[in-house]
């Protein structure tokens, strides 16, 4: 299928006219095979070109790809202990180094590779074209390289792939772990439309409804498609990424990761981050999975206390900084942290707001799948839906609910029900 990006830039009835910035986006059988004549018909005027991989994925499309563009310079990067962080991107800078008037990149992988190649290609003002090999994240047409910088999860400026070639028949014979990796990323949109539309209700922050209603539209798929993507079926395979791309295009017409990040990435971001745990070395969809799994459960135990009354709100919330120096013991993630949180995004916010705001919250929540639903989701795939799963202490789950609204300047449900005097109750694990 060809994805018609066109639709995604006429004026939009949120009054924005959104900009993207992908020229166009294939998903197909046999789609690589198409890759000499868009060079030539879409990027002629490149003549030196470099292909980022790394061992597994030049053994999936990055020998192919030398052989249909032949002159290629392939930089293969060792995928034993590879992320996206600052040793990732240093090894990448060293093989680019070596060749000169390199003036446009190919990235032949998934998530890892993607985002150092968008690091590079913005800090080189340079060009790239996506071949992913697995549907294992929605971040393959996101315009920020998320990465662990020196051990804080951040997110860099960085460009969007122009072209986006994803064969069907080279992805889906990624490991199904690495396809739940994106089954969990996708379904993460459940929490983070669900924060999205309360930090609206509750600020008037903007959103857009077009953008919403795509990715809704985009969640009821892929949950009409599990059987298929657990049978190998490729439509199904294709349907998924799909989704992945279109939840990166939203990204690119709001302007930011609101549409597809909530509270659940920022469980990701604070196990990733190590500030409370030892090192992990898991998918980034199966932390966001996780994550989703705990928040889903903490939104419907605090949608049944609402719908129950007798609650009390309290009329302003605190940094809770003292909180934040005792769990995280790293003076540098400290710091960034109590930076991150400069000024405090709930200094503004008044219990009586979300009073006021009850039924409009209690809407938004009703809407969000219950937390055995979605595990029941996740494990169709084969997907990881426990802490246990991730080698994390059960014990840790409660400080991973308090803690982790903290990663991000993001207002999310998680944050606000800092107010409610049941926060304890529903956060204890």
């Amino acid at each position: 299928m060809k994805i018609d990006v066109e639709q995604f830039r006429k004026p939009c009835a949120c009054g924005r006219t959104h900009e993207i910035v992908v020229d166009d986006m294939i998903i197909e059988k046999g789609a690589i095979q198409r890759l000499p004549s868009i060079m030539k018909d879409y990027y002629s005027e490149y003549k030196r070109i470099a292909m980022l991989c790394d061992d597994h994925t030049y053994a999936a499309v990055g020998k192919l790809v030398e052989e249909l563009l032949p002159g290629i310079i392939t930089i293969q990067l060792n995928s034993e202990h590879l992320h996206a962080d600052e040793h990732g991107v240093e090894a990448a800078q060293k093989e680019l180094d070596r060749y000169e008037g390199i003036d446009f990149l190919i990235a032949a992988g998934s998530g890892t590779i993607h985002d150092i190649t968008r690091y590079h290609a913005y800090e080189k003002k340079l060009p790239f074209l996506s071949i992913p090999t697995a549907a294992s994240v929605d971040g393959y047409v996101s315009t920020v390289a998320a990465m662990t910088w020196h051990g804080f999860k951040k997110s860099f400026t960085a460009v969007s792939p122009r072209f986006v070639l994803a064969d069907s028949e080279i992805f889906s014979k990624a490991p199904l772990r690495l396809t739940a990796s994106g089954v969990g990323d996708l379904l993460g949109k459940f929490t983070a439309l669900c924060d999205w539309k309360i930090a609206h209700a509750v600020t008037g922050e903007y959103i857009c409804d077009t953008v919403v209603d795509m990715e809704y539209k985009v969640l009821k798929d892929l949950c009409d498609n599990l059987e298929g993507i657990q049978s190998g079926d490729l439509a199904a395979y294709e349907n998924l990424m799909y989704g992945l791309l279109l939840s990166g295009i939203a990204m690119q017409m709001i302007g930011n990761s609101r549409p597809a990040s909530g509270a659940e990435h920022h469980m990701s971001h604070l196990w990733e981050m190590s500030a409370i745990n030892e090192p992990i070395d898991f998918y980034h969809g199966e932390k966001v999975g996780v994550g989703l799994c705990l928040a889903t459960a903490v939104y419907k135990k605090a949608e049944q206390r609402l719908r129950a009354g007798g609650y009390q709100v309290k009329d302003h919330m605190e940094l809770e900084t003292e909180f934040i120096k005792a769990h995280i013991t790293s003076p540098v993630l400290q710091e960034e942290i109590l930076k991150e949180n400069t000024p405090n995004l709930l200094e503004d916010i008044q219990g009586a707001k979300l009073k006021e705001k009850e039924a409009d919250i209690l809407a938004i929540l009703a809407e969000l799948p219950d937390a055995e639903t979605i595990t029941g989701w996740m494990k169709k795939v084969h997907g990881l839906t426990t802490m246990q799963e991730l080698t994390l202490d059960e014990a840790l789950k409660a400080t991973t609910q308090r803690l982790s609204p903290y990663v991000r300047q993001r207002l999310t449900f998680m944050r606000l029900l800092k107010f409610y005097d049941f926060y304890d109750e529903i956060t204890e694990g």
